[in-house]
C-alpha cells in the first residue's frame, strides 16, 4: 500500500449531483490506481442547510456507483473541539487575531474602498490590535502575509500564482464561535494525512488562501487538481433546467451504474479513442493529468448510447433482478409470468434503459390485454384463424420446445401449409404481444411457455370469431 491518500467531501445540502458524482470518481480511480486510501468526509456545518436525508442520498449514490470508501464517513460537525484547538494555537502563536470590527463598521469600509478604486478587502484595523475588548463579539482572523506570491502547480491547469497583497485576512472562526470552510477544510485534510485534492475549478481562489494556513501550521501542502465543471448542451453550468442532476435520478430512470461510472469519467477525461472501460481498465489507464483543461458537456443521447451497450452485454439474471422494481411500479408481478431472465433475454437488443425494458415487458405478464387496433384489423383476419388454432395445436405437442425447437416447427408449419412466414407471423405477433411490435416471434414463445403460448393463440381465434 502506498502512503497516497485522496478524499470526496460534499455538502450534505442536497442529492449527489452528477459534478460532485464525477469529482468523488476521480478520486477514488487515483486512490485505486497508486494503491492508496480514499476517505469520506461529511462537511456538514453549514447547520442550517444539512440534512441527515441528504448524507443519505449521498452514500446511496455513492454505494449505487460502486465508489467504496475505505475511511469515513467523517463528519465536520463532530469535530468542532479539533477546529477549537488550531484556532488557539494560531492565536497562540501570532499567526491570527481577533477582529473586533462590527458588520456595520466592515460594511462602510467597504463601501468607501469602492468609492476610492480600491479592492474591497479587509483593511486590518485589528490586524495588530493588543488590548482585548471584554465585552465585544469578535470574529478570529488569520494574519496572512502581504508581500510575495503564492503560487502551485495543478495537476490539470498548471501554474496558478497570486499575490499575497490580493488576499484578505482571512475569517477562520465567526463570532458565534463556529470555524469557517476555508479553514476547516485545510484542517481536516492536513489532520488525516490528504496527499492530493482533486476537486472543482470553482475553487482555485480558495487554494492560495488554503496553502497559506498549511505553511503557517506546519503541514505538508497537497497537490492540488481543480477540474473544470460540467455543461449543458447551451454550454452554461448544467443545472436542473437541463434535465436530472440527480445521479439517483439516473438510476430511477434505468440506468446501469457502469454505464453512468463509464460516461462521468469520460466528461473531461480519455485514453485515445476508446469509448467503453470496464471498471478494471479505468484503473488502469486513469491519470488525472489526462483530464482536460475544457468543461465537459453533458449529453444525455451519448450516456443513452452507453447504456444500451451495457444493457445488451449484461447477464440476464442480473437485469431480471435490477427489473423487478421496475415492474412492480407498473403493478406486475413478476413471479406470476414467464421466467423474468428469458424475459429480459428477448429486450436486450432493444431497450436502452430499464424503464424501456420494463415497458416492453408488460404483454408477457398481462393476460388480458387489448390488442391494438389497427394491428388486429389488418391480421387478426377470418383466415388467419385456422392457420392460428393449427399452430397451436403443433404447439401443444412440440418435443423440444426451445428457440431451436420452435423455429425449426415454425419452417415446418409455413412448408405444410404452404403460405409464407409474413402470411402468420404479424397474425401471431399480434395474438401473442398485442401488436406487430416485438422482439422475435420465437424468443417470445419461448419465453411465455407452452401453455400460455396456447391459451394466447387461441384467445385470438376466439377474438376473430367474434
Amino acid at each position: 500500500m502506498s502512503d497516497v491518500r485522496l478524499r470526496f467531501a460534499p455538502s450534505p445540502t442536497g442529492y449527489l449531483h452528477v459534478g460532485g458524482a464525477r469529482t468523488a470518481l476521480f478520486n477514488w480511480l487515483l486512490a485505486r490506481k497508486q494503491g492508496g486510501k480514499f476517505v469520506l468526509r461529511i462537511e456538514d456545518t453549514d447547520v442550517a442547510r444539512s440534512t441527515r436525508e441528504s448524507v443519505d442520498a449521498i452514500l446511496q449514490g455513492m454505494e449505487w456507483l460502486g465508489l467504496d470508501w475505505d475511511e469515513g464517513p467523517f463528519y465536520q460537525s463532530e469535530r468542532f473541539p479539533v477546529y477549537r484547538e488550531f484556532v488557539e494555537k494560531l492565536l497562540a502563536e501570532g499567526k491570527a487575531y481577533k477582529c473586533f470590527c462590527t458588520p456595520e463598521e466592515l460594511e462602510e469600509r467597504r463601501e468607501q474602498a469602492m468609492r476610492e478604486g480600491r479592492k474591497p478587502k479587509y483593511d486590518g484595523t485589528c490586524r495588530n490590535r493588543t488590548e482585548e475588548l471584554p465585552d465585544r463579539p469578535y470574529t478570529v482572523r488569520f494574519k496572512a502575509p502581504h508581500e510575495g506570491v503564492t503560487a502551485f502547480d495543478d495537476l490539470i491547469k498548471g501554474r496558478i500564482a497570486f499575490n499575497n497583497e490580493e488576499l484578505d485576512d482571512l475569517i477562520i472562526q465567526r463570532s458565534d464561535g463556529t470555524p469557517t470552510y476555508n479553514f476547516v477544510v485545510v484542517i481536516d485534510d492536513a489532520t488525516m494525512g490528504i496527499t492530493t485534492v482533486i476537486r472543482g475549478d470553482d475553487h482555485v481562489n480558495n487554494t492560495p488562501r488554503q496553502i497559506l494556513l498549511y505553511e503557517a501550521l506546519g503541514y505538508p501542502v497537497p497537490r492540488f487538481a481543480h477540474v473544470p465543471m460540467i455543461l449543458g448542451a447551451d454550454k452554461t453550468r448544467l443545472s436542473k433546467r437541463h434535465g436530472a442532476t440527480s445521479v439517483m435520478a439516473y438510476r430511477d430512470m434505468g440506468f446501469l451504474p457502469e454505464a453512468m461510472v463509464n460516461y462521468l469519467v469520460r466528461l473531461g477525461w480519455s485514453h485515445g479513442d476508446q469509448e467503453i472501460f470496464s471498471r478494471e481498465e479505468l484503473i488502469e489507464k486513469f491519470s488525472i493529468e489526462a483530464v482536460g483543461k475544457s468543461a465537459g458537456v453533458f449529453n444525455p443521447d451519448k450516456l443513452l448510447w452507453l447504456n444500451h451497450h451495457y444493457i445488451k452485454e449484461s447477464p440476464p439474471e442480473r437485469l431480471a433482478g435490477l427489473l423487478v422494481p421496475f415492474l412492480k411500479e407498473r403493478g406486475v408481478d413478476p413471479a406470476a409470468g414467464p421466467a423474468l431472465p428469458l424475459v429480459v433475454k428477448t429486450l436486450q437488443e432493444r431497450s436502452r434503459t430499464l424503464v424501456e425494458m420494463a415497458d416492453g415487458a408488460l404483454f408477457y405478464y398481462r393476460r388480458e390485454f387489448a390488442y391494438e387496433e389497427q394491428a388486429a384489423a389488418k391480421h387478426l383476419v377470418p383466415e388467419a384463424a385456422p392457420l392460428l388454432e393449427a399452430l397451436a395445436g403443433k404447439l401443444e405437442t412440440l418435443a423440444d420446445f426451445s428457440q431451436t425447437g420452435i423455429e425449426a416447427l415454425f419452417k415446418e408449419f409455413i412448408a405444410e401449409k404452404g403460405v409464407k412466414l409474413g402470411q402468420v407471423g404479424p397474425a401471431v405477433r399480434v395474438a401473442l404481444c398485442g401488436g406487430t411490435a416485438s422482439p422475435g416471434i420465437y424468443e417470445v414463445v419461448e419465453a411465455l411457455g407452452r401453455e400460455e403460448t396456447v391459451a394466447r393463440l387461441r384467445r385470438a381465434v376466439a377474438f376473430i370469431a367474434g
